[in-house]
C-alpha cells in the first residue's frame, strides 16, 4: 500500500502541472477520463477513485482499493487579430502624430499541454474510506512572443494549477459524506512588449520624442495555499443524487498582476491575488441496467474571486449531461457541457473600482485570458483488460467561438478559440 501511494505521487510530479485553457473559464470540465467522456458529469455519479476531486463522497463505491493513473493532452486553438493603428492625424490628440499601423494577426503557440491526474481510494472499514490524489485542475495561457506579433504585443500568459488532496469519506446505509483537504500549487507569468510608437501614442507625447520600447513582466511567481472540498451523496434503487461545495483558494503571485496592469498606465494597482473560485453544485444519475444517464449543475463564483473580479469575470452556470452504456467488459460514454463565457465586452467609458478601464479589461481578456468557449461535446469508452485492470479513453471538443471587443485604443480586437482534448487513464483494483 505504501509503495503504491509513493508511485502515485512520483508519477504526478513527473508529469508536472502545465498551463492549459480549461473549458469552463479556467477550470477543467471534468477530472478523469470517465468524467470527461461524459462531459464532466460526476457530482451524482460515481467514477471510482477519480471521483475524489469531483464529489469525494462517491469514493465509497470502491470495493477494496482502486488506483487510476492518467492525463489529458489538451490542445487549444487560439487566434487573435488586434487593431493598433497609430495614425492619429485626424484623431484630435495633443500632438496629432502618425506613427503608422502596428495591427497584426497571430496564432497562439500555447497549443499543446499535458494535464496529469493520479487518484487512489481504499476502503478501510464498511463505513470509512480514504484516498489520495494529485490533479492538474486547470489554467490558461497564450503565447504570441514571435517578433512579428506587434499587434499582440508579444504577450505571453501562463497560469498553472495543481492540487493535492486526501479525501476522507464516511458511509452509513445509503448516505455518504466526505471532506477533502486540498493543497493547491499555482504559478503565474504575464509578460508583453509595447512598441516605442505605441508607448508614445498612449501618453500623447510631442513629435520628435525619443521612442523607447517597453518590456513588461516580473517573471514567474508561485504560491501554495490550502482549501477544501465537501461532498454529499445518497443512493436508492438505481438513483444517485449528490452535492458539492469547493472553497475559494486565494493565491498570491507577487508583482505579476500589478506590474502587468501598471504597464497600461494604471497607477496604484497593487492587487497580486488570482484566486481559484468557489464552486457549488448538485447532480443526479439514474441507472437502468446497462444504461445510465447523468446530469450536473454547478455555479463557479468568478465574480467573487480576487483578480478575476478586477477583470469583470461573471459567475458561470454550468450544465452537464452524460450517458453511459456499460456492458460486461466495455463501456461507451457521451456528453454535452454548456456554460456561457465568463468574460464580456466592457464599455470604453467604464472604469471599475480597481481603476481598470473598459478597453484595458477587454484587451487583457481577449489577448491573454480568452475564456470564451461555451459548448463542449464529449465521447469516451472503457475496456477491461482483466478482472483487476481497465483502460479509459475520452475525446472532448469545444466548438469555436469568435468575440470582437474594443481594445484600449478603442479599436477592434478579435479572438477565435476552440479546444480539443484527448484523455487516457489506467485503472487497477486490488
Amino acid at each position: 500500500m505504501k509503495k503504491t501511494i509513493k508511485l502515485a505521487v512520483v508519477a504526478a510530479l513527473a508529469l508536472g502541472a502545465t498551463s492549459a485553457f480549461a473549458t469552463n473559464g479556467a477550470a477543467l470540465i471534468g477530472m478523469g477520463a470517465k468524467s470527461r467522456g461524459m462531459a464532466g458529469t460526476g457530482i451524482g455519479m460515481s467514477h471510482g477513485a477519480e471521483s475524489a476531486l469531483v464529489n469525494p463522497a462517491l469514493i465509497t463505491t470502491v470495493e477494496s482499493t482502486e488506483i487510476s493513473f492518467g492525463g489529458t493532452l489538451f490542445m487549444p486553438d487560439v487566434k487573435n487579430t488586434n487593431s493598433l493603428n497609430l495614425d492619429f492625424s485626424q484623431g484630435g490628440t495633443v500632438a496629432a502624430p502618425n506613427y503608422g499601423d502596428l495591427s497584426s494577426s497571430a496564432d497562439s503557440k500555447a497549443n499543446m499541454n499535458v494535464i496529469p491526474e493520479v487518484s487512489l481510494a481504499t476502503k478501510i472499514t464498511d463505513n470509512f474510506y480514504v484516498g489520495v490524489g494529485m490533479w492538474g485542475t486547470g489554467g490558461m495561457g497564450t503565447d504570441y512572443r514571435a517578433p512579428a506579433n506587434s499587434g499582440q504585443m508579444n504577450m505571453v500568459t501562463n497560469l498553472q494549477l495543481m492540487q493535492f488532496g486526501v479525501p476522507l469519506a464516511y458511509k452509513m446505509n445509503n448516505f455518504s459524506i466526505a471532506v477533502t483537504p486540498i493543497l493547491q500549487y499555482g504559478s503565474l507569468d504575464i509578460n508583453y512588449q509595447m512598441d516605442g510608437a505605441l508607448v508614445d501614442a498612449m501618453y500623447q507625447n510631442n513629435p520628435g520624442t525619443t521612442l523607447r520600447a517597453v518590456t513588461v513582466g516580473s517573471g514567474v511567481a508561485q504560491d501554495l495555499k490550502f482549501g477544501y472540498n465537501i461532498g454529499l451523496a445518497y443512493e436508492l434503487s438505481g438513483l444517485t443524487v449528490g452535492a458539492i461545495y469547493k472553497s475559494q483558494i486565494d493565491m498570491q503571485y507577487d508583482y505579476v498582476l500589478s506590474n502587468a496592469i501598471q504597464g497600461f498606465g494604471v497607477a496604484g494597482y497593487t492587487n497580486n491575488k488570482l484566486s481559484t473560485p468557489a464552486e457549488i453544485g448538485i447532480g443526479a444519475s439514474y441507472n437502468m441496467g446497462e444504461h445510465t444517464i447523468a446530469i450536473d449543475y454547478k455555479q463557479i463564483k468568478w465574480s467573487d474571486a480576487e483578480g478575476y473580479k478586477d477583470f469583470e469575470w461573471d459567475d458561470q452556470n454550468v450544465i452537464s449531461l452524460g450517458y453511459e452504456y456499460n456492458a460486461k467488459n466495455w463501456a461507451l460514454r457521451a456528453g454535452y457541457n454548456y456554460a456561457s463565457s465568463p468574460i464580456s465586452e466592457q464599455s470604453q467609458t467604464y472604469v471599475n473600482s480597481a481603476g481598470l478601464s473598459g478597453g484595458t479589461i477587454n484587451t487583457f481578456n481577449l489577448l491573454g485570458f480568452p475564456a470564451i468557449v461555451q459548448s463542449h461535446y464529449a465521447i469516451g469508452g472503457s475496456y477491461s483488460i482483466s478482472d483487476k485492470a481497465s483502460v479509459d479513453l475520452a475525446l472532448t471538443y469545444a466548438a469555436e467561438e469568435t468575440n470582437t471587443y474594443k481594445n484600449f485604443l478603442n479599436q477592434d480586437i478579435t479572438t477565435k478559440h476552440s479546444q480539443t482534448g484527448v484523455s487516457a487513464q489506467l485503472n487497477y483494483n486490488f
